[in-house]
């Protein structure tokens, strides 16, 4: 069984070929270590005896997040992220072992796909996250902020003047500019404004949030492509329970970063996966949360491709609409 010590460095070292076997060694990790962990697998008949394939692994479920402490060990966490929710809903709580650990891996999963963090201007539009002081997606857009190291990123509530003002002055100066945004602030910003930006890089994270109705991703993008003159609108999948990443770059195609994989199981039949190019509800290995669980089964609705890359079609059926959800397909 890995020490913490060893997973760190191995983690962020991870990559297509050392993955799997990784996760194995984690899933071994937290029946050991993870008392709400093992008793699901036990109850599933996984044991580390008989699981020695990923495909073998059990995904606990997102909802046990709400309900229970979910860690591997003994250690007192520094931070707690929770969910935002929506009104009347029992939110998810994720203990925090090591922010720094998270705030290091978030930024490598988004220098992936987008290079170096610093020059850029990064700008969040997050108005209902900046409102409560335990959201894991404020305190990554505080750490890129930082470290992009450029005068003109910051925080944004609901100034729109303001920001139609400061992307204007970014275009004249061919800034490199992110607009991070909750996607009911952008919504709210188009309502009032246009800004010409070609170059911005437009990325909508989280949903509705209960302040508008939810609407199809494709109507959503055309108005944002609209508003901001760009060819394409990015997103940014995340959610409270995990510490990694995917983003896409329009069309709704999620990449994953190198700490995550993306499952789809049969809706019908849970334990039957991996699907590909077939619907399927979203089971997620996230090697980051070695320090709580890994393996997290979503209540998302989706699609794997061949290359690994995915797309989100909305909610289960039934299941409970998450304050940051994912707009309908």
């Amino acid at each position: 069984m890995p020490d913490i010590n060893s997973l760190y460095q191995r983690i962020f070292s991870v990559n297509s070929l050392t993955f799997d076997g990784l996760a194995l060694e984690i899933f071994e990790f937290q029946y050991r270590l993870n008392s709400v962990y093992r008793a699901f697998s036990t109850a599933l008949g996984k044991k580390p005896d008989n699981v020695t394939h990923v495909n073998d692994i059990p995904f606990l479920p997102i909802e046990f997040f709400k309900t229970k402490n979910v860690k591997s060990g003994e250690w007192d966490a520094i931070q707690v992220f929770e969910s935002s929710g929506t009104t009347n809903q029992t939110t998810s709580k994720h203990e925090v072992r090591d922010v720094n650990f998270y705030l290091r891996n978030s930024l490598s999963g988004f220098e992936e796909s987008y290079g170096p963090i610093e020059g850029f201007a990064v700008l969040a539009l997050l108005p209902s996250y900046l409102e409560r002081g335990n959201s894991g997606l404020i305190t990554m857009a505080d750490f890129f902020i930082k470290k992009s190291n450029t005068p003109e990123s910051g925080f944004y509530l609901n100034e729109h003047e303001q920001l139609k003002q400061h992307l204007e002055k970014l275009k004249e100066g061919g800034k490199k500019t992110l607009l991070l945004g909750v996607t009911f602030g952008l919504l709210d910003f188009a309502e009032n404004f246009k800004v010409d930006f070609p170059e911005l890089i437009v990325m909508e994270t989280g949903g509705m949030k209960g302040k508008r109705e939810e609407m199809i991703r494709k109507d959503v993008h055309s108005i944002l492509k609209d508003t901001f003159g760009v060819n394409a609108i990015h997103s940014e999948y995340g959610m409270t329970e995990l510490f990694s990443q995917a983003y896409s770059k329009g069309e709704g195609i999620f990449t994953p970063m190198r700490t995550m994989k993306v499952m789809a199981r049969d809706l019908n039949d849970p334990l039957h996966y991996p699907l590909k190019e077939r619907n399927g509800g979203l089971n997620i290995i996230d090697l980051a949360n070695f320090n709580t669980c890994a393996f997290i089964e979503t209540k998302d609705l989706g699609m794997v491709n061949e290359d690994g890359s995915f797309e989100v079609k909305g909610r289960i059926d039934n299941s409970e609409v998450r304050g940051c959800n994912l707009m309908v397909y």
